[in-house]
């Protein structure tokens, strides 16, 4: 499976918990993926009409000065099911694929999800779930690179970042 269709399926898995902080009429996740590299950071966001913008949460797989490793919600938002998703992606990252006219910056843009979508999602995450085999975090090869969106007013160094 592509990896953006599994952060597609973590955002639909979680819509119902966006829609109880945010009413958002789509969300988005941003990442940064360079060849050969294991995915540092990603972000959700959730986006209203009139293009209104709060970041749900972002997760990094290692920890630096700026903030620790996993994943923290913003802005109110709180999902159990987009927390395991998510952490199950990313510490599998090895066990998904890449388009081949994939660029570095990353970017998979949902709408509020269709009864099929959610079912096709419920489906993919038992069978990945169950099927799983690293638990010990990114894959190996060169350092992760790492994104922070420009667009997150928290990004900024000397913040004090807590994990969820």
């Amino acid at each position: 499976m592509e990896l953006n269709k599994g952060f597609r399926i973590a955002v639909i898995l979680a819509w119902e918990d966006l829609v109880k902080v945010s009413r958002p009429c789509s969300a988005r996740v941003e990442y940064l993926c360079e060849p050969g590299a294991a995915l540092d950071y990603v972000s959700v966001w959730s986006v209203r009409a009139g293009g209104q913008q709060d970041l749900v949460c972002d997760y990094w797989t290692w920890t630096s000065a700026a903030h620790p490793r996993g994943l923290r919600f913003r802005n109110g938002h709180r999902s159990n099911q987009l927390a395991q998703t998510l952490d199950l992606i990313m510490k599998n990252q090895d066990q998904f694929t890449h388009p081949a006219n994939a660029c570095r910056n990353g970017l998979v843009l949902i709408h509020p999800p269709a009864s099929e979508e959610l079912t096709e999602a419920t489906t993919w995450i038992k069978a990945f779930g169950g099927s799983t085999t690293n638990a010990g975090g990114a894959p190996a090869g060169r350092p992760p690179v790492s994104m922070p969106s420009t667009t997150d007013p928290e990004s900024k160094a000397g913040m004090t970042w807590a994990n969820a």
